[in-house]
């Protein structure tokens, strides 16, 4: 009986050694770029509500977008409400977006340029994107004390929308657009200036560019640029 009883008690405490090692685990996961820019969405709103203040802020973001696991973007936003809704779960891979990409287009290898091709960071000092490079469906710029460029006036574009995630601090970014797309944004200002110059295309394929973010004691600036024009608009 004892054999037997033992034989039975095997099965339930493999079974219960499992989920501890998932947890452990969990916190070694490689952060991907979606787990990063949800935590600096978070930060953000969390600056909008005055529960950080610029300086946490932007030593935050700063690490949000420094980090490489799970468990070192856990301690950014512990102290936040959103740390009670699962926030910590790593972001499954990005399902197929419903304006987007264009029919026949290739799927875009990864962008040349930065070292993380989705995100541009800029600290005391300055980073661009510009000339001919194809455009990701999403990217996420953050400056500090710095300047950002982005130049999409002779980018690829292969999806129909295109999300930016801007914000500075102490700094500057400048982004444009050519004249025959349309171009959307919302952001908040603390002591900054958030300006994106909405433009809506005639033709309604035409790729839309979303702006997005927050400027602290810093500037974004969003607008077409005068004479730039997509050649074509599905490409």
């Amino acid at each position: 009986m004892d054999e037997k009883t033992s034989l039975r008690k095997q099965p339930a405490e493999q079974s219960a050694a499992p989920p501890a090692a998932r947890a452990v685990d969990e916190a070694d996961v490689r952060a991907s770029d979606a787990d990063r820019d949800r935590i600096a969405e978070i930060l953000r709103e969390a600056l909008a509500e005055g529960r950080l203040d610029t300086e946490e802020h932007a030593e935050r973001v700063g690490a949000a977008y420094r980090a490489k696991t799970i468990g070192e973007l856990r301690p950014l936003v512990r102290d936040l409400p959103a740390a009670r809704t699962g926030v910590f779960r790593p972001s499954p891979a990005p399902a197929p977006e419903s304006r987007g990409p264009f029919p026949g287009t290739a799927q875009p290898g990864p962008p040349c340029g930065t070292s993380s091709g989705r995100h541009l960071l800029a600290i005391f000092g300055g980073a661009s994107r510009k000339g001919r490079w194809r455009v990701g469906p999403r990217t996420s710029a953050f400056a500090l004390f710095g300047g950002i460029e982005i130049d999409l006036t002779e980018a690829l574009f292969d999806h129909r929308e295109v999300v930016i995630d801007a914000t500075a601090v102490f700094g500057g970014i400048e982004i444009r657009v050519p004249e025959n797309i349309t171009l959307r944004g919302s952001g908040t200002g603390i002591m900054g200036g958030y300006d994106v110059r909405s433009a809506e295309a005639e033709d309604p394929d035409a790729p839309v560019v979303v702006v997005r973010g927050a400027a602290v004691f810093g500037g974004v600036e969003a607008r077409p640029k005068r004479g730039k024009r997509l050649r074509d608009l599905r490409r």
